[in-house]
């Protein structure tokens, strides 16, 4: 008999991706749990209790408290953490299915496809990443803070399987424009938080960034969705510096 396995969200304002990353789940895991941001304002909470998801509302207040909070949750042998905009492979759901089978390891590493406006990006520093997402359980936690998470997974023994999680982070312009003031007032307030002071030099990050992305990097082999995402991934790196002014000049003000 296979190891039990929980899938572990969180999520805010995720009604339209949620459907999709779910259907991949079907079949494959035990349990799901989602932890739910009570500020969301869509029907993110009905997709997933309709899918007979474990629901936990908890205010937001960093994004590695929102994921250990889903990991406490979880009842499963093994966790698989997944994010609303990501979708398990044919191929990796079956090649879990046989790991955990007769596994021998406590982790496993697991490739990513980034897709952008109808198309997988292989360049620009986005073609070989890889996460640990899949773990036995009681054997690792997350730390990090505010925004940037990470799956403490020291000690642990590790693998690796080949079947892929496709990301599709942003389905449109608008949609990144509306998670980007979140991000990138995240990021300042984490910065400010840490001590860092803006610097006008920061204001080179725009056009560096964006030559390292698409000429370093390769970015232009892919195409137009290949040098907008440079673009918009160059503007949000000095979007959250000249955020993190704007935060210091509110401070100095009498």
């Amino acid at each position: 008999m296979n190891p039990s396995l929980s899938a572990i969200l969180i999520a805010t304002d995720e009604e339209t991706s949620l459907p999709a990353c779910l259907e991949s789940l079907r079949g494959l895991v035990d349990e799901i749990v989602v932890v739910i941001d009570p500020a969301t304002r869509d029907r993110t909470e009905e997709v997933a209790r309709a899918a007979g998801a474990k629901i936990l509302r908890r205010p937001f207040d960093d994004y590695a408290a929102q994921r250990q909070a889903s990991l406490e949750m979880a009842t499963g042998q093994w966790c698989l953490w997944i994010d609303p905009d990501e979708t398990l492979s044919p191929e990796l759901r079956a090649e879990i299915k046989t790991s955990l089978a007769s596994s021998r390891v406590d982790a496993y590493s697991l490739p990513f496809e980034v897709w952008f406006m109808g198309r997988r990006l292989r360049w620009g520093g986005l073609g070989s990443e890889r996460h640990v997402r899949l773990f036995r359980a009681g054997r690792a936690r997350f730390t990090g803070g505010l925004l940037h998470e990470r799956l403490d997974v020291s000690g642990l023994s590790g693998g690796l399987l080949s079947g892929t999680i496709r990301h599709e982070p942003y389905r449109d312009l608008r949609e990144y424009l509306e998670k980007l003031d979140r991000y990138t007032t995240l990021a300042a307030r984490k910065r400010r938080d840490q001590g860092q002071r803006f610097s006008a030099w920061r204001h080179l990050v725009l056009p560096w960034e964006f030559f390292s992305r698409s000429v370093l990097k390769l970015g232009v082999l892919d195409g137009h969705a290949g040098l907008v995402w440079a673009g918009l991934a160059a503007f949000h790196s000095w979007l959250k510096y000249v955020k993190l002014r704007e935060m210091e000049l509110s401070e100095e003000r009498p």
